[in-house]
């Protein structure tokens, strides 16, 4: 197949540039909140920081119950309410560290524990909590529910469940056993608080797509296997999945998750040299941007990574995306009509948008 369309070139202009602190922190995130701009997050050791992008002076920051390296953090729209999902527990603080609620779980490490442990201190030296898969959560687009992947038991059998719950008290409002065996997931909100996307990392063959749906009564989720979550359009009527294998891109449209195009990497985009070994691979990451077009990358780990312009409607190139300066990674989503990359050394996130689009 042609592979004219990636000769076409398209500029993305600078938003802004994020200065960061990468010592002793994991990567940062980009938040949306619908009608309210970005946040920032970035998780340390100790604490959580959390930055208003319009207002680069506004940070909070929340205490953390575990090093960061003991699961992953979920914040609120508003900025100010973090939930911790730990090995043994979901935890809620305020930014003083105050705990607002707790659920505990089943523990996320691969030995056998079926201890309730009711502080992180009871498991601090053991190797294998040191070195547990994990589950994640994230708020709605609204703030008004949080959903959570855990592991829990019951009696010697070890099983994955998918809640939903409300953020002001904690109280579980659903749940459904996800038939998982994972080693760490990923949220994606969706603009419609009633919708939720999850991974779940398994492993090269067996990592499925969750597409959930809570109308305040009834709990649906449909299954996608051998599937990774990429990006959800900024209106929600679709969303972008491809294969572990990195092989193809699935359009999938938001109210059931029906496929309605594809399109495979080695038709699309050109390989970066001839030579055997050279497959095309999209990556595990990417950004929807805006509701017709989508920013997907491939060789995310090479010096110099490409990332491509996707149309929705033909689900085909639009050509290739050209910076003014060397990135690095993959594109993320940064909310509607922007993403995000940062840079190699971690210490500066930028924020791109198409001039035109």
């Amino acid at each position: 197949m042609s592979h004219d369309a990636a000769l076409t070139q398209f500029a993305a202009r600078p938003v802004a540039a994020v200065p960061l602190d990468p010592a002793s922190a994991d990567a940062p995130q980009v938040t949306h909140r619908p009608g309210r701009g970005l946040l920032l997050v970035q998780r340390g050791d100790t604490e959580l920081a959390v930055r208003d992008l319009r207002r680069q002076e506004a940070e909070t920051r929340f205490p953390a119950p575990w090093p960061r390296r003991y699961g992953s953090v979920a914040v609120s729209p508003a900025g100010d309410v973090a939930v911790f999902a730990g090995v043994h527990a979901l935890r809620a603080v305020d930014p003083a560290g105050a705990v607002r609620w707790e659920i505990r779980h089943g523990c996320w490490s691969a030995a056998e524990c079926a201890e309730a442990h009711a502080s992180f201190s009871e498991y601090a030296d053991d190797h294998d909590h040191d070195h547990a898969d994990s589950g994640s959560a994230a708020f709605s687009s609204d703030g008004k529910l949080l959903w959570a992947h855990i592991r829990t038991y019951e009696g010697h059998d070890i099983k994955e469940e998918w809640l939903v719950i409300d953020p002001v008290d904690g109280m579980v409002l659903a749940r459904a056993e996800t038939m998982t065996v994972g080693s760490g997931s990923i949220h994606f909100p969706h603009p419609d608080p009633a919708y939720m996307g999850l991974t779940v990392a398994e492993g090269e063959e067996d990592s499925p797509v969750l597409w959930g749906h809570w109308d305040g009564a009834t709990f649906t989720v449909r299954r996608f296997a051998e599937e990774v979550l990429l990006a959800v359009s900024p209106s929600g009527e679709h969303f972008l999945t491809t294969d572990p294998g990195q092989w193809t891109l699935y359009l999938r449209r938001g109210e059931d998750g029906t496929e309605l195009r594809r399109l495979d990497a080695d038709a699309a985009v050109p390989p970066v040299s001839s030579g055997d070994g050279d497959r095309v691979r999209w990556d595990h990451e990417a950004a929807f941007p805006y509701d017709e077009v989508a920013v997907v990358g491939t060789e995310c780990h090479a010096e110099t990574p490409r990332h491509w312009l996707v149309d929705r409607r033909t689900m085909a190139l639009r050509g290739r995306v050209v910076y003014p300066f060397p990135v690095s990674g993959s594109p993320r989503s940064a909310g509607e009509g922007a993403w995000y990359t940062i840079s190699e050394d971690r210490t500066t996130l930028h924020l791109w948008r198409l001039p035109h689009e």
